[in-house]
């Protein structure tokens, strides 16, 4: 493993809780925002693509090795949305800018009245050596629950608040930062990560 690598995001709640779940692997993680200021374009039509697109970018702006996620929420009754598009959902909605606030507003909004309230948290993380790494190593992670009629809790960040999980009987947003770092989409991706970049 290298010494240190970048974490390509701006988002601090999910640099604070990579850097946790990083841990086991000893190596120092950098924020991208220490080195550059722009965002990766992610046209990637998965999370996976955009996941590689936005390793590939922080990977060539730094020079080295980068970590990435693309991670986002699914609600069966929408067919998928938001997506990819999570967390610009509510971009121009009302004519304001996305926010956390906003994006939950908005799924709000559309699941008035909708019996199917299925949604699964989905992550992909990616690991590449350097910017034009043929071979990215890649963890995936799925989370699944229901949307709840109004938020719940003060922690975590995004859709949090709105995601009511039947095993810990909570939303996601009530649950400790110690349980959500070991049961999480994001969790689940890092440790299928982790466990293949200790055989490298």
């Amino acid at each position: 493993m290298p010494r240190e690598l970048v974490l390509a995001t701006g988002n601090a709640g999910k640099l604070a809780e990579m850097r946790e779940l990083l841990a086991p692997l000893g190596c120092q993680v950098r924020a991208q925002s220490e080195f550059f200021a722009e965002e990766a374009v992610e046209d990637g039509l998965s999370f996976i693509e955009n996941a590689i697109i936005k390793a590939r970018f922080a990977s060539a702006k730094t020079g080295l090795p980068a970590i990435a996620d693309d991670s986002g929420l699914e609600v069966e009754a929408l067919q998928g949305r938001p997506g990819i598009y999570s967390a610009r959902y509510a971009e121009g909605y009302h004519g304001h800018p996305a926010s956390d606030a906003l994006n939950n507003q908005k799924l709000l909004d559309e699941m008035a009245d909708v019996e199917n309230r299925q949604a699964c948290y989905y992550c992909a993380m990616v690991f590449v050596r350097h910017s034009e790494d043929p071979v990215p190593v890649i963890g995936l992670g799925q989370w699944c629950g229901e949307v709840l009629t109004e938020p719940r809790g003060e922690g975590g960040f995004g859709y949090d608040p709105l995601i009511w999980m039947d095993a810990h009987e909570c939303a996601v947003a009530e649950l400790p930062k110690a349980v959500k770092n070991q049961v999480s989409h994001r969790a689940q991706a890092v440790q299928a990560l982790v466990k293949q970049l200790k055989t490298l």
